[in-house]
């Protein structure tokens, strides 16, 4: 399922436009990504946490010369863990 796909699905089961979900969705998206910017955490009870790790530079090998070695810099990059309601749908 895309953005498109699940806008359409919420419009529909909330009874908005579609142009409505599709705002909703983008200030969804937009708000989560500014909390992970700031070095925060977004917490959505039984769905799951986002939040962001920070990985730490390390040495890697060049993929089209093995021997060469080369070095991946530190990045932050986004995490999320699934909360227990969602795992337990899963399952079943």
């Amino acid at each position: 399922m895309n953005k498109a796909e699940l806008a359409n699905v919420l419009a529909e089961k909330v009874g908005l436009s579609k142009k409505q979900a599709e705002e909703v969705l983008e200030v969804f998206t937009s708000t989560i990504t500014s909390t992970l910017k700031a070095g925060g955490e977004v917490t959505l009870t039984g769905f799951g946490a986002f939040s962001a790790k920070h990985r730490a530079a390390r040495m890697g090998v060049n993929p089209q010369n093995p021997t060469e070695k080369i070095q991946i810099p530190a990045v932050i990059v986004p995490k999320f863990k699934a909360g227990k309601a969602l795992k337990d749908a899963l399952k079943s």
